[in-house]
């Protein structure tokens, strides 16, 4: 059984950092890509940043380069995503992914399994 369960968020003034973590299981020894998706009140699901579980090879949403940082930790079966320089815009509820496949989709119908949600809230 695939369980992601998500920890971190939460309410942070602009500029600040804050990171998230998701802790994977079910999808051990397979190979598998990670992503970061989130949603904005009354918006759609959206494309943050993706990994493969494997090669570590990263992939992000061309308007986070540079502000976000995805990454993964084995030995944890953990997933992370460190938000720097945040902004009001970032507030969303943010949710992990897993797809069983080692190619990166940025859309929500290439996953198959989330996260619980996490809300982030970026005060200015």
């Amino acid at each position: 059984q695939v369980q992601l369960v998500q920890s971190g968020g939460g309410w942070v003034q602009a500029g600040d950092s804050l990171s998230l973590s998701c802790v994977v299981s079910g999808l051990t020894g397979s190979s598998h890509v990670m992503g970061w998706f989130r949603q904005a009140p009354g918006k759609d699901r959206t494309f943050v940043a993706a990994i493969t579980w494997s090669g570590g090879d990263a992939v992000y949403a061309d308007s986070l380069k540079g502000r976000f940082t995805i990454s993964r930790d084995n030995a944890k079966n953990t997933m992370y995503l460190q938000m720097n320089s945040l902004k009001p815009e970032d507030t969303a509820v943010y949710y992990c992914a897993g797809r069983l496949s080692e190619f990166v989709r940025l859309t929500t119908d290439g996953y198959s399994y989330w996260g619980q949600g996490t809300q982030v809230t970026v005060s200015s």
